[in-house]
């Protein structure tokens, strides 16, 4: 698993032992950064559930301002935490309930919500956020599942969504409007 582009192209990230962190297949991070790829530089991003931080990483690779990883996990922000390291990489690190901490306020640019599927935190996390208010005006979230998960609807006056299917993934990206 490495960094695809930027000032860390090619910097090799940990992955976990077993199977309790599922880290984005590299074919399916590759497209979502083709997605937003021109949506990243200066943004304030939310790698909500990181797992191994290669989201967040990513993101601030190619110039994001700044990240915030959430976890539940020790050996989840323990790998976040050395895979910043190793990219000479800078962000915050939260051991905690990624729902909770979308409760304690603050607005994200871009927000990545990749939790372990079937879990039904997906649908929770894009609830939460259109409750709190998170996401910033002309911000994106983008959601991995399985193919077969609906999430939420999305009132129009909130944004536009749009679904990609990579084999047995499907990537939602919500962008929200600027008014």
């Amino acid at each position: 698993m490495r960094v695809i582009t930027g000032t860390c192209r090619a910097c090799r990230l940990l992955e976990p032992e077993g199977m309790d962190i599922r880290p984005t297949a590299g074919a399916v991070k590759e497209a979502l950064f083709n997605i937003i790829q021109f949506d990243i530089e200066g943004r304030r991003v939310l790698d909500l559930f990181a797992g191994t931080g290669q989201l967040g990483i990513e993101a601030l690779s190619r110039g994001a301002a700044s990240c915030v990883f959430t976890d539940s996990s020790r050996q989840a922000v323990g790998l976040v935490q050395e895979n910043l390291r190793r990219c000479g990489l800078q962000g915050t690190v939260l051991l905690c309930d990624g729902l909770a901490y979308l409760r304690s306020g603050g607005q994200f640019d871009l927000v990545f919500i990749d939790p372990p599927y079937g879990t039904g935190l997906d649908s929770a996390a894009v609830e939460a956020i259109k409750a709190f208010d998170i996401l910033s005006k002309g911000g994106i979230m983008i959601c991995e599942s399985r193919t077969e998960t609906r999430l939420p609807d999305i009132p129009p006056s909130y944004g536009t969504v749009r679904a990609y299917r990579y084999g047995k993934i499907k990537l939602t990206v919500i962008t929200r409007g600027t008014d």
